[in-house]
C-alpha cells in the first residue's frame, strides 16, 4: 500500500510519482495513460483525487486529452520534465545538501557515485 505524506496534498503526490514514471519512460511519449480508475486501483485513492493528480501533469504540459480515447503523453514530455526537475533540484535541493555536506565535513572525493 502506498504511503502519504501529510504535509502535501495526495494528488500532488501522486502527480509527482507519475512525473517520475514518465522520467523513467513509463509510458512512453506518445502512448495512453492508464484510465483513472486503473491509478485509483492501484494506489488505492478515490478517483476524484486521480483525475486531479492527471489534471496537474496535463496542466504541466506533460500529457494531451484526446477527445474519447484519453490521455496521452506528450512528444517531448520526457525532456521539458527533465528540464524542469533539473531546476528545481538546482534551484531547491541542491543548496540544501551542499549545507549538509559541509556541516558533515563531507568533500567530493568521498562521496561515491553509483554508474547507472
Amino acid at each position: 500500500m502506498p504511503t502519504w505524506d501529510d504535509r502535501q496534498p495526495i494528488y500532488r503526490q501522486l502527480a509527482d510519482r507519475l512525473a517520475g514514471a514518465l522520467l523513467d519512460g513509463d509510458p512512453p511519449e506518445g502512448e495512453p495513460m492508464p484510465s483513472v480508475r486503473a491509478l485509483a486501483a492501484q494506489y488505492m485513492l478515490n478517483p476524484l483525487t486521480v483525475g486531479r493528480a492527471l489534471q496537474a501533469l496535463t496542466d504541466d504540459g506533460l500529457l494531451d486529452n484526446r477527445r474519447g480515447l484519453g490521455l496521452f503523453v506528450r512528444a517531448g514530455a520526457r525532456d521539458k520534465l527533465r528540464s524542469l526537475e533539473r531546476q528545481r533540484f538546482l534551484e531547491q535541493e541542491w543548496p540544501q545538501l551542499r549545507t549538509k555536506l559541509r556541516r558533515l565535513g563531507l568533500h567530493m572525493d568521498e562521496l561515491q557515485w553509483e554508474q547507472a
